[in-house]
């Protein structure tokens, strides 16, 4: 297993790896989150409290889940490139934090906007809303030390000590509605019977085509990172010739 992952780790190999898997993540993400997207703003049922403004958790939950799911994944690579010195590491790391933010930034506007009907205001320094800020703000910090540097492994180790640093406050967001008296729902629990199955299941078919978007993003980065870390290498030059030649 440790021989396959230091081949995984070879720049080469990764850059291939993912150009493989782009194209096939890509449509399956676009076909997962349409699908979950027509059937919860087209045909799942009105809330019986919240009427059709609940439709909204179609974006705004599976954006929250993977605001905190993407750095958690980001500072298991962090860990890896800190301990064990892999570059590659590092640059998947890299390549997470701008979907991560992204997701993160969809949470809290969407969460702004789905907030305003029920609490009749746009932003309260709520508990999970504060802390989901924060969450911004550390990855807008990783990506700011990513380019801060101009040796890569400096810039990584750098922003991987803040990554692994951040991971507390990920308990604090998911736990933020029990510890203190906020006006944030629950956690809806999408995944148990808490939710009505009409609803409940396109949920879930979009908290999954976030995930593939997220891969797929990552994925497309990682390549773009790679070329820019290895563009002195004989196989990125065979590679951009190959492709002038293409063209």
């Amino acid at each position: 297993m440790w021989k396959w992952f230091h081949q995984l780790a070879k720049p080469e190999r990764l850059y291939q790896l993912c150009g493989r898997f782009v194209p096939w993540l890509g449509l399956l993400a676009v076909a997962t989150l349409l699908l979950g997207w027509v059937w919860g703003f087209g045909f799942a049922p009105a809330d019986y409290q919240q009427g059709n403004s609940y439709r909204i958790m179609y974006i705004h939950v599976p954006a929250a889940m993977w605001s905190m799911g993407v750095y958690g994944a980001m500072a298991v690579a962090a860990f890896t490139g800190l301990v064990w010195q892999m570059k590659m590491a590092d640059l998947v790391a890299g390549a997470m934090a701008p979907v991560g933010a992204i997701f993160t930034f969809i949470a809290l506007v969407t969460g702004s906007a789905w907030g305003k009907p029920m609490w009749g205001t746009w932003w309260i320094w709520d508990a999970r809303l504060t802390s989901e800020l924060v969450l911004l703000f550390l990855y807008m910090g990783v990506i700011a030390l990513y380019n801060a540097f101009d040796d890569r492994r400096t810039a990584g180790r750098a922003a991987g000590i803040l990554i692994l640093v951040g991971v507390v406050n990920l308990p604090v967001i998911h736990y933020s509605v029990q510890w203190w008296n906020t006006l944030h729902q629950a956690n809806s629990g999408m995944l148990q019977q808490s939710i009505d199955p009409s609803m409940r299941s396109p949920l879930r078919w979009s908290i999954l085509g976030y995930l593939l978007v997220f891969i797929t993003l990552t994925l497309m980065r990682l390549r773009n990172l790679i070329l820019q870390s290895e563009c002195s290498r004989p196989w990125v030059a065979a590679l951009l010739v190959k492709g002038g030649r293409g063209q």
